[in-house]
């Protein structure tokens, strides 16, 4: 099993769009082949800066939602949403 971390900052005044197609691309990635499970988490001195936490069932089911159109697809409208591109760490749980 692998998690995966994705930093998020959101542009001035976007937060609640940003809400709503965060919550569209969760749908979407839980359907998706290996997800396991999946939070969102708002940093407490900073209600812009945004973590969610994902586990997969591997690295390879992780890459096939990271590079499915879909995800490019709902990326495109979440990039606009972000004031830097997001960041995205993977771990492996022993």
């Amino acid at each position: 099993m692998i998690r995966v971390i994705i930093e998020r900052f959101i542009a001035e005044s976007l937060e609640a769009n940003y809400e709503d197609t965060a919550k569209e691309i969760l749908q979407k990635a839980i359907l998706s082949d290996g997800f396991i499970s999946g939070e969102s988490l708002k940093d407490i001195n900073n209600s812009k800066h945004r973590f969610i936490t994902c586990n997969w069932r591997s690295i390879i089911d992780w890459q096939h939602w990271e590079l499915s159109h879909e995800r490019k697809e709902m990326m495109d409208k979440m990039n606009l949403m972000l004031d830097k591109e997001e960041k995205v760490t993977v771990l492996e749980i022993p």
